[in-house]
């Protein structure tokens, strides 16, 4: 028995720890083990050297352990608790004993296995409550806390970026026996390419911009946990900066494209709406496809590796999985049916509650006039601006400032290939009109999506919102007033693109 197989097999004795422990249990990785103790966790780094990370050394390890401390306690601070040593020896163990160190271990508070939100997928109990806490969540953390690449650093040139691309290629194919199966992977590599190309003016524009960050790199539902009735984000990579110094819609596509594998297409729309008004990045969505491909071949190469680990029934199940991802990843790079959907409806029409079933089903980048003014003002989307009718935020020039962007975002998302509703009262023909010049100058379908409610209506939901106060809109009675008396309704010309939705 060597020293580390003996130093995990005694650490199972509850008395080498200085606190209560109850029976230790094992959880192991293929670059870690993690024993639970009960109240705490201790997670050891296994001495490898396996190329893209080195934990051959003690002091090796011991960096390993302070960095991933340091940078996990950006998302989980009561999570990751200290870096503790490990002394005595491998035969008689003491966790943050005395003495001379011979190992260490990243001290955690536990938290129940099956929190993990796979696992809690996988036995029926996520919901959008826990998709809109992810969204929300990465947005502040890409906004607030993640550090930016300086100008002279070496990540998120157009040439780092193809690095890794050009890795999942080299190693998936040496595994594919089926000839079909390698024609797809070569038409993925193809249009990865040519995606590559063209996209890598706007990755320099990118990385001069500000938006290479130090993100987690590993943002999977096996890394996110309900604990508490709270959202936990732990285990980002800490011992490779290549896969953590990234483009924020990078990290996002990997969320993205888990939820797309596991079968919850609407809510990996819901994901993507909800961290785009957080962050506002719009113009990098045109990023996200070649990014979401990059991440299911990232998730086809680790199955591809196990392939030839395997054999038999074991083997041929990994090789479909490797097939699935493929497919994933082909589907992905499939244009979508581009369309600019825009509302018409007065406050409390029930815009924003349809728009967002719309947005999930069948799919779409939803921009909101409420929250997109806000931004403009560089306010928060739920902050109370305190405007007047007809004042400030709500003034003309800044009500066609806000149209004007509202426009200019759908063109550029339309650009991009994806498909558009803009949500906003539409009361003014100018604003309809403006929105149907910019679909149809790209030669994209258009429609009116028409709320029809009566004023009564209008009045109480106004006031429930009001009361609830967790929504973007300031409207008042007032407010709906002031639209009543001054709307254009929809023209006899219009009709021909008016959708009616009865909320």
């Amino acid at each position: 028995m060597d020293n580390t197989t003996d130093l995990i097999l005694n650490l199972h004795d509850p008395a080498c720890y200085d606190h209560a422990a109850g029976p230790v249990r094992l959880i192991e990785t293929h670059i870690s083990w993690v024993l639970l103790t009960g109240e705490f966790a201790y997670k050891i780094k296994k001495p490898l050297n396996l190329g893209f990370l080195d934990f051959s050394s003690l002091s090796q390890r011991l960096h390993a352990c302070c960095d991933e401390v340091q940078l996990n306690r950006r998302l989980a601070p009561e999570l990751y608790l200290d870096v503790v040593p490990i002394t005595g020896t491998p035969a008689a163990p003491r966790v943050n004993g005395t003495g001379e160190t011979f190992e260490y271990a990243v001290k955690m508070r536990q938290f129940p296995p099956d929190a993990t939100l796979d696992r809690l997928d996988a036995n029926g109990g996520m919901g959008t409550r826990q998709v809109e806490a992810i969204a929300t969540t990465l947005g502040r953390f890409h906004l607030e806390t993640c550090a930016r690449a300086g100008a002279d650093s070496p990540w998120g040139s157009a040439e780092t970026v193809w690095q890794p691309v050009a890795q999942n290629f080299a190693q998936i194919a040496p595994h594919l026996d089926a000839a079909a199966d390698r024609q797809t992977l070569n038409a993925l590599q193809r249009w990865s390419a040519t995606e590559h190309a063209r996209l890598a003016p706007l990755m320099a524009a990118r990385k001069r911009d500000g938006f290479i960050r130090e993100c987690h790199g590993d943002l999977h539902l096996g890394n996110l946990a309900w604990v508490d009735d709270q959202l936990l984000v732990f285990d980002c990579l800490e011992f490779n900066p290549e896969l953590r110094w990234i483009d924020i819609q990078s990290e996002t596509a990997f969320c993205y494209m888990d939820l797309l594998q596991r079968g919850h297409a609407d809510w990996a729309w819901l994901f993507l709406n909800g961290w785009l008004e957080q962050t506002g990045d719009y113009a990098g969505l045109a990023l996200l496809r070649y990014y979401a491909v990059y991440r299911a071949l990232v998730r086809a190469k680790v199955a591809a590796i196990r392939t030839g680990q395997l054999a038999g029934a074991e083997r041929d199940a990994a090789l479909a999985g490797v097939r699935t991802l493929l497919h994933l990843a082909s589907t992905l790079t499939r244009p979508l049916p581009v369309r600019l959907d825009i509302t018409h409806g007065l406050s409390g029409s029930g815009k924003s509650t349809a728009t967002r079933g719309l947005m999930q089903a069948p799919g779409a980048i939803r921009l909101r006039s409420d929250v997109e003014r806000k931004r403009l003002a560089g306010l928060d989307a739920l902050a109370c601006s305190g405007s007047g009718i007809g004042q400030d935020l709500y003034a003309a020039g800044a009500t066609r400032r806000t149209y004007a962007h509202l426009a200019q975002l759908a063109g550029t998302l339309m650009d991009a290939g994806w498909p558009v509703i803009v949500d906003a009262t539409f009361t003014a023909r100018w604003q309809r009109d403006q929105l149907r010049e910019t679909a149809r100058s790209r030669g994209v379908a258009f429609r009116i999506l028409d709320f029809p409610v009566d004023v009564a209506t209008l009045r109480e939901r106004i006031l429930q919102r009001a009361r609830a106060g967790n929504d973007a809109s300031e409207a008042s009675l007032a407010v709906l007033q002031h639209q009543l008396d001054s709307e254009d309704p929809l023209t006899e010309d219009e009709q021909a693109d008016r959708v009616r939705i009865v909320p």
